[in-house]
């Protein structure tokens, strides 16, 4: 059974009149096969590109250079790895560790197709596995299989990603 709307967003009162929006899921919440389409989705610019490849420190000039890229069999810049998987990963918190304690960690990273300035880029993360901590009690570990896709269908990355969440 999936998870309400409303288990996603609510209002909590923190004063007669007076709420704030809370968001993200409780342990409880996950259901191991369950699906969330990250939205709103993310056209690449190529600002991003640049500045955050020279933010990592990544000078290859693939990502950097259009002459350099020209030549290549690409024909263009691609969009560095680590700028797509930073926004793919930044897509995914709201929905699924927003009230995470803590990452645990990424398994089975893999970049399926490249990606360029000017595509637009979403996300969906399915949950694939979760337990309860056997050393934290009152906590849970979750587990799920994220995808970045292109508007087009086209799935370019895929990862695994483990995270500590408290029980409700």
């Amino acid at each position: 059974m999936g998870v309400s709307f409303k288990a996603l967003s609510k209002l909590v009162e923190v004063s007669p009149g007076r709420y704030r929006e809370e968001h993200g899921l409780s342990f409880e919440d996950f259901c191991v096969g369950d699906i969330y389409e990250h939205r709103p989705g993310r056209t690449l610019t190529d600002s991003d590109n640049t500045w955050m490849s020279l933010i990592c420190m990544n000078n290859h000039p693939l990502h950097i250079n259009s002459d350099y890229a020209k030549e290549t069999a690409f024909g263009a810049p691609l969009v560095s790895s680590l700028v797509t998987f930073s926004i793919v990963g930044g897509m995914s918190l709201a929905s699924t560790s927003k009230k995470g304690i803590a990452n645990l960690g990424w398994d089975n990273v893999r970049l399926l197709a490249p990606v360029f300035v000017g595509d637009t880029i979403y996300a969906e993360s399915e949950v694939v596995a979760k337990r309860c901590s056997e050393s934290r009690p009152g906590q849970g570990i979750v587990t799920v299989r994220t995808k970045g896709v292109k508007s087009c269908g086209e799935v370019f990355f895929s990862c695994q990603r483990s995270f500590l969440i408290g029980l409700a």
